[in-house]
């Protein structure tokens, strides 16, 4: 994959990234740039939800996102 690609696709992601969760910024996206933990310290920071639920909420998103790639 190219750096055009890579480049690309975070765009993509980031857009997917705030439909999924609508209280998300421009730049808390681009801020996690494709960091996990940071995508769900930044859940926890706009929604006030717990670092657990963050993070399973992060995890069966990316999960999906993978499984659409592979498709």
């Amino acid at each position: 994959m190219n750096k055009d690609t890579i480049n690309g696709n975070l765009k993509m992601f980031a857009g997917q990234a705030k439909k999924q969760w609508g209280k998300l910024t421009n730049n808390d996206c681009k801020e996690a740039e494709g960091r996990m933990d940071l995508l769900a310290g930044k859940l926890q920071e706009r929604y006030g939800i717990a670092k657990e639920e963050a993070a399973k909420q992060v995890q069966k998103w990316s999960d999906g996102i993978k499984r659409g790639l592979n498709a």
